[in-house]
């Protein structure tokens, strides 16, 4: 009998990628292939370290330098000064809308925002890889954030937290409609989180790279034109970067907040 074929993301992305090199390798979404750097294969299983794997790794060393790097002062420096208003940033927001019950959730929303936010950032680096641009690693945070809210909401309120399903001053004539609607809205939030960042960075890169073929192709003679939309989407691609990167953090902080508050 003969073994049928093993399908996984690294096979399809490595076909992909010849696929691009053999068409000349300079379309807008050639940057977005996955490669394999590092093969590694256990039977039908593929470890492979890719080029996401890579900028995943960067991303965490960039992040530990900028915060453990450099004595702490009195007056602060630069990048004391830096860490100091991404914590403040980080802890206010939390504050706010968990109040002191969001103080044991405050490393992980930091952490989620810190990450996501370098990973964007790099991103923008010519050359590099944006790992935020991959349906996959933004679905896996935000599936993260969703079981996460899901247990506390669980563990803290018992069957209680089911009240987050049945809106407050309803007519409960108006029940069987609305709860379904609120089940699937809760269930969706997993894919509605991840698609939001995944499409945002993904759509910002590929007009850059149009943006810059055009440059090259019209030259010096016409190419002054898409060279200044090309500087002011990359003006934007950053602020993009960084709304994500909020919207994000937000959103989770919302969801543990209704984990915490079914009743609100």
């Amino acid at each position: 009998m003969q073994e049928a074929p093993v399908h996984n993301a690294a096979a399809v992305a490595e076909a992909a990628g010849k696929a691009a090199e053999h068409a000349g390798g300079h379309g807008p979404l050639h940057q977005f292939v996955i490669k394999p750097l590092i093969p590694i294969r256990i039977g039908e299983w593929d470890f492979s370290f890719t080029n996401s794997s890579l900028w995943m790794v960067i991303a965490v060393a960039v992040v530990a330098a900028i915060f453990l790097l450099g004595q702490n002062r009195l007056v602060p420096h630069r990048l004391q000064s830096l860490r100091e208003m991404a914590y403040e940033f980080v802890a206010n927001l939390t504050r706010d809308i968990l109040h002191d019950e969001g103080r044991p959730f405050f490393p992980f929303v930091f952490t989620l925002f810190i990450f996501i936010l370098a990973a964007n950032l790099l991103g923008m680096i010519p050359y590099s890889f944006t790992v935020t641009s991959h349906i996959i690693v933004t679905f896996a945070l935000a599936l993260v954030v969703f079981v996460l809210a899901t247990v506390v909401g669980f563990v803290k309120n018992g069957v209680r937290y089911l009240k987050l399903f049945v809106p407050s001053g309803v007519p409960w004539y108006m029940m069987p409609i609305l709860v379904p609607v609120e089940v699937i809205s809760y269930f969706t939030r997993p894919f509605s989180l991840s698609v939001r960042l995944f499409a945002n960075m993904m759509a910002g890169h590929t007009m850059l790279k149009v943006f810059g073929s055009f440059v090259v192709g019209l030259g010096l003679i016409g190419g002054w034109a898409p060279l200044a939309l090309m500087v002011a989407f990359t003006g934007l691609e950053f602020l993009v970067a960084f709304l994500q990167a909020y919207v994000f953090m937000v959103l989770t902080i919302i969801y543990l907040s209704d984990a915490l508050h079914p009743e609100h």
